[in-house]
């Protein structure tokens, strides 16, 4: 409920500051203030978006998780595992679906069901897990990287009015001492665990899934088709810049725009789903937002798409998907069995 409500708590103040905007700009068109409704505006926004490119934007989704699902059956082949492909696009789609409820609580769904219905020890599918997002955290940085030198004047701006490097810096310091006092504690824990110091059970326990989790983690070194999982890797995040780009020609207002554009406000959105807010309820929204005024979209053209490519994409097809897989599963399963 807490997240829940922080992101509807951003939804609010966003929709606030946009109506205010509205309101003033129907000031200025002498339109009276009882016609301007900036909900009716994004109803209208919706109506008038063309839904041929909204599809096939929804297929590209559905195509990145096809890609997601083969990368990680090779993470599994690693260690003699072989889940269906049907059980491993379906529980990603599960996990999608839990994670509008609560951040990340998706990733512990994915990984219970995967690991039920394919009988997979627990720690090889966190492991599995675990490799599946240091791999989107690298293709992160190459998408950061390639936006900063095509768009570098378009950053520069931002940043120079948006950064705060100080607090960055103290969050960064932070964050790199706080990992190294957990590894130093784990260090420590198995250190006691080798040389039989360790009596607690629940420890001893938690040791030996992370040592288990530790060597899964390790097999990636032995994928046996590496071209193939890079171009899983692309693959799918080739389909997630489509998502945001294809998407323009949806929606009037954004559909002039270029593949620069197009990649700036896709990493901004990323930004935005990173944050731990359901399905980056809000968050998503602002951070798109404040893509587009960098290429000159007014702040409603903005805020317009920013509801259609969300909830179009983002809630229709993982409520709709996630739902029918969440029904499907067991069905599928208990026919194997």
């Amino acid at each position: 409920m807490l997240f829940i409500g922080i992101g509807f708590l951003i939804l609010y103040l966003l929709y606030q500051s946009q109506q205010a905007a509205y309101l003033e700009e129907c000031t200025l068109k002498n339109i009276p203030t009882a016609d301007c409704s900036l909900m009716d505006r994004i109803i209208g926004d919706f109506k008038s978006a063309n839904w041929i490119w909204i599809v096939i934007v929804t297929i590209i989704f559905m195509i990145s998780n096809v890609f997601r699902a083969l990368r990680w059956k090779q993470i599994f082949a690693t260690e003699n595992y072989h889940p269906s492909t049907l059980n491993a696009v379906g529980v990603l789609m599960v996990g999608y679906f839990a994670n509008l409820g609560l951040p990340r609580v998706g990733e512990v769904v994915k990984m219970g069901l995967l690991s039920k219905y394919e009988s997979i020890p627990i720690e090889k599918v966190a492991a599995s897990v675990v490799i599946d997002r240091l791999m989107d955290i690298l293709s992160l940085l190459v998408v950061i990287a390639l936006s900063v030198v095509l768009a570098r004047e378009v950053f520069a701006d931002f940043l120079s009015a948006n950064l705060d490097l100080s607090t960055l810096w103290i969050m960064g310091i932070v964050a790199i001492l706080g990992g190294l006092f957990g590894l130093f504690c784990l260090y420590m824990l198995n250190r006691w665990y080798k040389q039989g110091k360790l009596n607690n059970k629940w420890l001893k326990l938690l040791v030996e899934k992370l040592n288990g989790f530790v060597e899964s983690l390790l097999s990636i070194r032995k994928i046996k088709n590496v071209p193939l999982f890079i171009a899983y890797t692309m693959g799918i995040w080739v389909c997630y810049y489509l998502m945001t780009y294809w998407c323009f020609n949806a929606f009037a207002p954004v559909a002039h725009l270029g593949a620069t554009a197009g990649l700036v406000v896709f990493l901004f959105g990323t930004l935005g789903m990173v944050f731990p807010s359901p399905g980056g309820m809000g968050s998503y929204h602002f951070l798109v937002i404040q893509a587009l005024l960098l290429y000159g979209i007014s702040s409603l053209d903005a805020n317009s798409f920013a509801y259609i490519i969300f909830f179009s994409i983002n809630i229709f097809c993982n409520v709709f998907f996630g739902l029918l897989f969440l029904i499907l599963l067991p069905i599928y399963n208990k026919s194997r069995a």
